[in-house]
């Protein structure tokens, strides 16, 4: 018997399995207009592809934004379901993902979510914040007249913050002895250069979003003496994420780990949710 996880956002629906044995089904995504019929496309790939019968499924785990729109359904294609938190999502799956035993997962998709995440003590929500996915979406749209996130992500790679980022180094003297690292962000667009370009805005955009939320879980993980931070969600999978999250570990002696499958974090989790 399998138990599914379903992970309902905004603009895509996420899906994954377990069988008894405690294997993971590939997870997939599926895109549609409204929730109701991504939810119902999405189970229907997930069971098509991989040959699953209706009845290999013994629960479906449901989480998300979308998932309200259920509320009125007792059953999906007759297999019971059951709506479970996305907190506690976001923490199991991080955890499961890391092979840790605590951490604080730090969910990054159309906002931003912080989770301290304790496989004996449980999953608690500690807030978060509005910059995310859909910041750098809605910027690059006003900015670079760009709402194609995965064109802005591809030119950001040719991009320079030093034609768009203030550093400590930049407003210190140069033999001057510094109590932060010089290469740390003193103001996100701070510099901003008459010959800064379209690749140097994009990637200045990234990186605001990417240290806003690093600092976030920098000081949530201080909170809680730990140095171990799990990143996922859709935003984790940048090819500017490593490069970020490397320099916050150097600066801060911290763990910032993006684990492989980090975007289905949360789906994982649910499915994990009855386990």
């Amino acid at each position: 018997m399998i138990t599914i996880g379903i992970d309902v956002g905004g603009s895509q629906t996420k899906i994954v399995g377990f069988d008894k044995a405690g294997n993971l089904i590939a997870p997939m995504m599926a895109k549609a207009s409204d929730p109701i019929t991504s939810i119902y496309g999405a189970l229907g790939k997930f069971t098509t592809q991989n040959s699953l019968q209706l009845g290999d499924i013994e629960k479906i785990m449901v989480t998300g934004v979308g998932a309200a729109h259920l509320e009125q359904a007792k059953d999906l294609y007759g297999c019971r379901w059951e709506n479970v938190s996305e907190f506690d999502c976001v923490g199991r799956g991080g955890l499961y993902l890391s092979e840790l035993p605590r951490a604080i997962v730090l969910s990054m998709g159309t906002g931003t979510a912080i989770v301290y995440a304790d496989s004996a003590e449980g999953y608690t929500h500690l807030g978060g914040t509005g910059i995310g996915g859909g910041t750098l979406k809605g910027l690059s749209k006003k900015l670079l007249g760009m709402d194609n996130l995965e064109n802005v992500i591809a030119i950001a790679e040719n991009g320079q913050l030093s034609n768009v980022d203030l550093r400590i180094s930049d407003i210190v003297k140069q033999h001057t002895r510094l109590s932060l690292p010089a290469e740390m962000t003193a103001a996100n667009f701070g510099k901003m250069s008459d010959l800064a370009d379209k690749e140097d805005i994009a990637l200045g955009l990234i990186n605001m979003v990417f240290e806003t939320a690093g600092m976030m879980a920098y000081f949530a993980a201080k909170s809680y003496n730990i140095r171990d931070v799990v990143v996922t969600g859709y935003l984790s999978t940048l090819p500017q994420t490593k490069h970020v999250f490397e320099g916050l570990n150097s600066m801060f002696g911290m763990n910032f780990i993006v684990p492989a499958m980090s975007e289905y974090a949360t789906v994982i989790g649910a499915s994990l949710s009855k386990r």
